[in-house]
């Protein structure tokens, strides 16, 4: 049976975002092309209709999930006012949720390391998708992008991904919260301000300065003392 151009594009959007899923929640090396497939509700024979290789459809799936984020990061910045819109990407980025959905989360800390080991073709196109998260978060620091703003993007983004990996790996516990919390006090300066010393009343009395007034000498108070009062 012959389908139609419109009907191939398709299916070929929906392997892309099947094994996209899959790719995140198994790892670049953990699932085969029959299992991709299937997923998609298509036999192992259909894959070289739609793809040239492996690779070629790892490329596609990869590109399309850091497609996702930005474009996801872009909707949360559109919804809030310009000086809550990084730290509601923040936040919803290193959430409990993110970190127990990796399916349907971002790519770069669920396939990165992996992605280092492909081979040249596929890090560079990793390298432009990364680029271009780059040049979004960017647009969040300082109202426009600048090479401060750009390199405030990319000390945030590593510090998110790489908060993302601890926290995964620390399971859903205790020091998991902790993790992300730390995250998301060092991307936003939210740490909690430590007391000033003169609020402990031992410390404001070691501390507190001596008077520079001089005492009257005892020549001066008697000469006062006798002088007569003003009415």
């Amino acid at each position: 049976m012959r389908y139609s151009k419109e009907h191939k594009l398709e299916t070929h959007a929906r392997i892309v975002k099947k094994a996209s899923v899959r790719l995140r929640e198994k790892g670049a090396h953990g699932i085969g092309v029959a299992d991709l497939m299937k997923d998609a509700g298509l036999t192992h024979g259909g894959f070289y209709a739609h793809f040239d290789s492996r690779e070629a459809l790892v490329i596609e799936a990869f590109a399309h999930a850091m497609d996702r984020s930005t474009d996801r990061w872009r909707q949360l910045a559109g919804q809030a006012a310009p000086d809550q819109r990084l730290a509601t990407i923040v936040d919803s980025y290193l959430s409990p949720q993110h970190r127990d959905n990796p399916g349907h989360g971002c790519a770069v800390p669920a396939l990165g390391a992996e992605i280092a080991r492909e081979s040249p073709k596929t890090r560079k196109v990793f390298a432009a998708k990364l680029d271009q998260m780059i040049e979004m978060m960017s647009e969040q620091f300082h109202g426009g992008p600048s090479k401060s703003a750009r390199k405030q993007a990319m000390a945030a983004l590593a510090t998110m991904m790489g908060t993302i990996v601890l926290a995964r790996a620390a399971g859903n516990g205790e020091l998991s919260e902790e993790l992300l919390s730390a995250g998301r006090e060092a991307v936003l300066g939210r740490a909690a301000a430590p007391k000033p010393a003169a609020s402990n009343p031992a410390v404001s009395k070691a501390v507190a300065p001596k008077s520079t007034a001089r005492k009257p000498t005892a020549k001066k108070a008697a000469a006062k003392a006798m002088s007569p009062a003003k009415n």
